[in-house]
């Protein structure tokens, strides 16, 4: 019996307007080979499905502490006193993650949802039958369906049935990408993919590998070769502090992008922001968490001003 194709992802967003042209349906896939110090969506790295705790649910041990029985490993324990939303001082679960198997139990006996499980698999029927509610709002604003993650093109085959079935649909469609994937993966998608909203982190390589734990040599090859094969590039770049604000490092970009620069509809330029920082306390792991202060206005400006002198079309966001 053949298996039913399925993709884990962790959000389905509606009336986006961040992720191209119009107003868009965004679905997120989990799973990144990129570990970014600065992500905003840490829920989205890994591949399986996760517990995730927001304090600010909880009701409670003494109120409700079906957490604590439901665990089959002991991994749930009487924890620290917190606040709840209404400023009332409560006893919250503690959770092990060495013992825990991220079965879920904890989860569904959760009664206010402060543990929850980050991961659905769903089929592309049940996606498509989601992204229709909002076909008014596509067609209304020339919006669209933008496959996002996470890397989406790490799960390729549920990524690119998706994607045909936008398109025989007459959807617009989008792809966010880091790039980091084999181009036989990227060339699969050309003919169903109207633009590529594409990452560039970094230019120099060591230095990619160093922070984010890959190189960024394919990144770039993958670009060049959209770029060759006749695809849209809306380039992104994230705009770090101590990592790639620098005047000298906004030349590499353009330079490279003056090469590509047919291809580049725009150049998207995003200034760190620390909205991700409490998504990394819900997943329970005490990582040390990247913090910094924002780049200013007048930088931001200046890096924009900069890119296109280049000949390129930026706008900051």
């Amino acid at each position: 019996m053949e298996k039913t194709l399925t993709g884990k992802t962790y959000d389905i967003q509606g009336f986006s307007v961040q992720d191209g042209p119009g107003i868009r349906t965004t679905v997120f896939l989990k799973g990144c080979p990129l570990r970014c110090p600065w992500c905003h969506s840490p829920e989205s790295q890994e591949f399986k499905t996760e517990l995730n705790w927001m304090g600010v649910r909880c009701l409670g041990i003494d109120a409700c502490g079906k957490c604590l029985d439901a665990c089959p490993n002991g991994a749930v324990t009487p924890g620290p006193v917190s606040q709840n939303a209404a400023g009332e001082d409560i006893v919250c679960p503690a959770v092990d993650k060495s013992k825990c198997d991220e079965c879920g139990a904890c989860a569904a006996a959760c009664r206010a949802g402060a543990l929850y499980m980050c991961g659905t698999d769903r089929t592309v029927d049940e996606v498509m039958r989601r992204i229709e509610r909002d076909r008014p709002f596509f067609e209304e604003s020339g919006g669209g369906v933008t496959v996002s993650g996470g890397e989406c093109l790490s799960q390729p085959e549920f990524t690119l049935e998706l994607l045909r079935r936008c398109k025989a649909a007459g959807l617009h469609t989008a792809v966010d990408t880091t790039g980091f994937v084999p181009w036989e993966v990227v060339e699969k998608l050309l003919p169903y993919t109207d633009v590529f909203l594409y990452d560039l982190k970094n230019m120099d390589s060591a230095l990619h590998r160093q922070v984010i734990g890959v190189p960024n040599e394919p990144i770039l090859d993958n670009a060049r070769k959209i770029a060759g094969a006749g695809g849209r590039l809306w380039v992104r770049i994230p705009v770090i502090p101590m990592f790639n604000e620098s005047k000298a490092h906004f030349d590499t970009y353009g330079r490279f992008l003056s090469d590509i620069r047919d291809a580049v509809d725009i150049v998207q330029l995003l200034p760190y922001h620390t909205l991700g920082v409490s998504k990394h306390d819900r997943l329970l792991k005490n990582d040390t968490v990247f913090m910094a202060e924002p780049p200013s206005d007048a930088l931001m400006q200046d890096r924009k001003a900069q890119l296109e002198g280049y000949g390129l079309k930026v706008r900051v966001h």
